[in-house]
C-alpha cells in the first residue's frame, strides 16, 4: 500500500476508513486491492463498510470522483482536473496567462519534448462544450487503462471531469486545460502528447466582441484540432463570426506562409433533420459541402466568408450529433449518467469520440510547417498572449457598431466634400485672390452647409454616437480652411514679393545711409552699413535661388520670417507715429479755436 500512498485504519470493529494522501490512484491493480480490502473487512466484521468517499479517482470513470471540485485544487493536490491557463478579467476586459500553472503541465519531464496534439472545443456559451470534453476524457482514460471496448462505461456512472452543469448561465471562464497530459502511441510507433482544452463560451452577457474573438483566436492558434460547437444548424452568422475570430487570430501570426490553422470540425448538436442528412460524419460532410459551396450568383460578401474559411484551415469537416434527450436538457438533477442520455446520442458518441482521438487520426500541432512540442507550446502561449495584451491589433467590433461607424464616416466624408467643393469654387485652383474677410464669410456659410448635411443624413448609432464624428468633421473643416487661407494668400502679389521688396528696400536705404555717413566723415558707420547691405544682397540672391530650385526650404522660411518681422515692426512704428501726429494736431487745433471765439 505504500505505493498507493494511503493508510488503512480501523477506527471501530465495524468500519474501515482509507485516509487520503496526495497521491494519484491511477493504477487498476490499486483499485482492485482496495476492493479486496473492503470485501475482507466485510467478511471479518459483519456489517463493516469500506468508506471510500475520501479516495480520489484518477479519471472521470469514478462514480464518486470529485475532479471538477476546483481549478486550483487540481494542481495543488496533484489530482487530475481542469486548470485555468488564460484568465479573463471581466471588469477590465483583459487577459492574463497563468504561466506557472501552464508550465507545470507542459514541462513535465516525460512529455516536454514530445510533439503535442491539442484538441480544443469552442463556440457559444451553454451549448455543451465541457459536456463533450468529458466524454473525450473518459475515452482517453479507458484507453490508458487497457483500452476497453465499452469505453462509455456503466449506465449508472456520473460524468465528471471538466466542470459542467445545466442551466442558462455560463460556467467556464477563459481557457482551461486538463492537467494530465496523455501519452499516445501512433500506428507508426511515434509517441505524442495529447492535451484537452476547454474555452469560455462566446456571446455571454459580460463579454465584449474583443473578449470572444481573443479567446476563440487563442484556442484556434494553439490547437491542432478546433471543434466548433454549434446548435441545430450552421447558420450564416456562425460563419461570419468564425471569419471574424479566425482573422483576428491570423492578424497576430506574423510571417505565416501556409494556411495558419490546421483542423476545424463543425460539430452540429441537436441535429433535427436526419432525413435530409444522416447523423455522423458522412451526413455532416455532405451538409458542410452544401453550406460552404461558392456559387456564381452568391453575393460577394457570402463568397468571401467561404473562401476565407477554406484559406485558413488545412482540413475542414463536420459531424451531425442528435439531441441527447429531454432528461439531459430539462432535468436539474442530471449528472451525466448514461441511462438518462438518449440511445441514438450514445451511438453517435461511440463514433465521434474515437474518430477524434484515434491514434491514427491524431494530428500534431504545427506552426508554419514545423511540429510543436509541449515546451514549444508554452512559448507560443506566452508570445500570443503578449500580442493580445498590447494595443497593436485593432479591436473587433459588433456588427451594429461597425455599421454605425461606417454610416457616420460616410456621412462625414460626404459633408466634407460639400465644404471642399464649394470653397474650391470660390478660391481654389486658378481663382483670383480673395479678400480675407470675404473668404471667412464664405467659410462660415459653407461650414454650416456641411454640418447641416451631416445632421440630416440618416445614420445608425444615435445622436450621442454621431457627436464624436461631427466634432471630427468640424476639426477637418478647420484644417481645410487654414489650407485655403494659405493658398489664397499665396495669390496676393504683394505677399508673393514681400520678402524681396523688404530686402531690396533695406539695401537701397542702407546704401543711401552709407553714402551720407561717408560724406560727413563717419567712415566706421558707413562701412557697417556697407556690410549689412552685402548681407542683405546675399540674402536676396539666396531667396531667389531657393524659390527657383525648391532646395533649402528651411533657410527660405527663415528669410521670409525675418522679412515679415521687419515689415511688421516698421508698419507698427509708422502706425504709432501717424496716430501720435494726428493726436498732436487735434490737441494743437483746440486752443486756436478758443482764441478765434
Amino acid at each position: 500500500m505504500g505505493e498507493a500512498g494511503n493508510e488503512v485504519t480501523a477506527s471501530s470493529p465495524c468500519e474501515v476508513k482509507i485516509v487520503e494522501k496526495p497521491v494519484l490512484l491511477t493504477s487498476p491493480w490499486v483499485k482492485a486491492v482496495f476492493r479486496s480490502l473492503g470485501q475482507s473487512a466485510a467478511h471479518l466484521w459483519p456489517g463493516a463498510e469500506l468508506n471510500t468517499e475520501t479516495v480520489s479517482n484518477a479519471g472521470p470513470t469514478g462514480s464518486r470522483s470529485r475532479l471538477s471540485q476546483g481549478l486550483g485544487d487540481a494542481m495543488e493536490s496533484g489530482k487530475p482536473g481542469p486548470v485555468q491557463v488564460v484568465l479573463v478579467q471581466k471588469d477590465q476586459h483583459s487577459f492574463e496567462l497563468e504561466e506557472k500553472a501552464l508550465a507545470s503541465i507542459l514541462l513535465q519531464d516525460h512529455i516536454r519534448d514530445l510533439d503535442v496534439v491539442v484538441v480544443s472545443v469552442a463556440g457559444a456559451f451553454r451549448k455543451g462544450k465541457s459536456f463533450l470534453l468529458d466524454f473525450l476524457l473518459r475515452y482517453l482514460y479507458f484507453q490508458k487503462e487497457g483500452g476497453h471496448s465499452n469505453w462509455l462505461g456503466d449506465s449508472e456512472e456520473p460524468l465528471t471531469g471538466f466542470s459542467w452543469r445545466g442551466g442558462s448561465d455560463p460556467d467556464t471562464n477563459g481557457i482551461q486545460i486538463w492537467n494530465e497530459v496523455f501519452t499516445v502511441e501512433k500506428p507508426d510507433g511515434k509517441k505524442v502528447a495529447v492535451v484537452l482544452m476547454d474555452t469560455q463560451g462566446a456571446f455571454d452577457s459580460q463579454s465584449t466582441v474583443k473578449d470572444c474573438a481573443t479567446i476563440f483566436a487563442l484556442s484556434t492558434m494553439t490547437s491542432s484540432v478546433q471543434i466548433y460547437n454549434l446548435s441545430q444548424n450552421i447558420q450564416e452568422d456562425d460563419l461570419q463570426q468564425l471569419q471574424l475570430f479566425t482573422e483576428y487570430g491570423r492578424l497576430a501570426m506574423d510571417e505565416i506562409f501556409q494556411k495558419p490553422f490546421q483542423t476545424l470540425m463543425f460539430l452540429v448538436r441537436d441535429w433535427s433533420f436526419p432525413y435530409e442528412y444522416s447523423y455522423g460524419l458522412q451526413g455532416g460532410m455532405s451538409f458542410l459541402d452544401k453550406r460552404l459551396q461558392v456559387k456564381e450568383h452568391q453575393h460577394e460578401e457570402i463568397q468571401n466568408v467561404r473562401n476565407h474559411i477554406h484559406s485558413c484551415f488545412s482540413s475542414v469537416s463536420c459531424f451531425l450529433l442528435p439531441h441527447p434527450g429531454l432528461q439531459v436538457a430539462t432535468s436539474p438533477e442530471f449528472d451525466g449518467k448514461l441511462k438518462d442520455i438518449a440511445s441514438e446520442f450514445k451511438e453517435q458518441l461511440q463514433i465521434l469520440i474515437p474518430y477524434i482521438l484515434n491514434p491514427a487520426n491524431l494530428m500534431e500541432k504545427e506552426i508554419n510547417g514545423s511540429k510543436v512540442t509541449c515546451r514549444g507550446l508554452l512559448e507560443y502561449f506566452k508570445a500570443y498572449i503578449k500580442i493580445y495584451q498590447g494595443e497593436d491589433l485593432p479591436h473587433p467590433k459588433s456588427m451594429l457598431q461597425a455599421t454605425a461607424e461606417a454610416n457616420n464616416l460616410a456621412a462625414a466624408a460626404s459633408a466634407k466634400d460639400i465644404y471642399y467643393n464649394n470653397m474650391e469654387e470660390v478660391c481654389g485652383g486658378e481663382k483670383p485672390y480673395l479678400s480675407p474677410d470675404i473668404l471667412e464669410e464664405k467659410h462660415c456659410e459653407f461650414r454650416q452647409l456641411a454640418l447641416d448635411h451631416f445632421k440630416k443624413t440618416k445614420k445608425m448609432g444615435g445622436k450621442d454616437f454621431s457627436l464624436r464624428y461631427q466634432q471630427e468633421l468640424e476639426e477637418e473643416i478647420k484644417e481645410l480652411y487654414e489650407n485655403f487661407c494659405k493658398h489664397n494668400g499665396s495669390k496676393n502679389i504683394f505677399s508673393t514679393f514681400r520678402t524681396p521688396a523688404v530686402l531690396f528696400t533695406g539695401i537701397v536705404a542702407l546704401y543711401i545711409a552709407s553714402g551720407l555717413t561717408g560724406f560727413i566723415g563717419l567712415e566706421v558707420v558707413a562701412q557697417l552699413f556697407n556690410c549689412i547691405v552685402g548681407l542683405l544682397l546675399i540674402a536676396l540672391l539666396t531667396w531667389g535661388y531657393i524659390r527657383y530650385s525648391g532646395q533649402y526650404r528651411e533657410l527660405g522660411g527663415a528669410i521670409d520670417s525675418g522679412a515679415a518681422y521687419v515689415l511688421e515692426q516698421a508698419s507698427s512704428h509708422i502706425g504709432n507715429s501717424t496716430q501720435a501726429a494726428v493726436r498732436d494736431a487735434i490737441v494743437g487745433r483746440q486752443p486756436m479755436d478758443k482764441k478765434a471765439q
